[in-house]
């Protein structure tokens, strides 16, 4: 008996595990398509992966709502050519998901070449089916 309940146990806790690691992949896929759009500038690729309360903070402190965020990267005032996720963690609760990363990127804002190295916390909540970023905070690395 104590081993076929420690089997239950053991096989309980690989699916929930399972689980969770099915979950920060979706995380992930949401990440990853974010990074895409913000490099494409595709308007309804940007308005489809933000939701609608949307915070989104640059590391000046200057602070975007939905609107704001989609028409900088849309309309080309904030232009990445690349962008480079490197350390990223994702922490999954209930339906809310706290992601970090190092963003590394190379910009052409308004035609001038440079190039961005910012900490980045995202927060992420699942909508439906899809999970939508509704906070982003970047601040200076040291």
């Amino acid at each position: 008996m104590k081993k076929i309940s420690f089997l239950i146990l053991l096989v309980s806790i690989s699916l929930v595990v399972k689980a969770q690691t099915m979950v920060e992949k979706d995380v992930a896929a949401a990440v990853e398509k974010l990074r895409l759009a913000m490099i494409s500038g595709e308007r309804v690729a940007l308005e489809n992966i933000a939701a609608t309360d949307l915070s989104y903070g640059h590391s000046s402190g200057k602070i975007e709502d939905k609107t704001a965020f989609v028409e900088s990267i849309a309309s080309g005032k904030s232009d990445f050519v690349t962008i480079d996720f490197k350390n990223q963690t994702i922490k999954v609760t209930g339906k809310t998901a706290l992601v970090r990363h190092q963003l590394d990127a190379k910009t052409n804002d308004g035609g001038k070449p440079g190039e961005v190295h910012l900490g980045i916390l995202l927060v992420w909540q699942k909508q439906g089916k899809d999970w939508k970023l509704l906070g982003r905070q970047a601040y200076k690395l040291p």
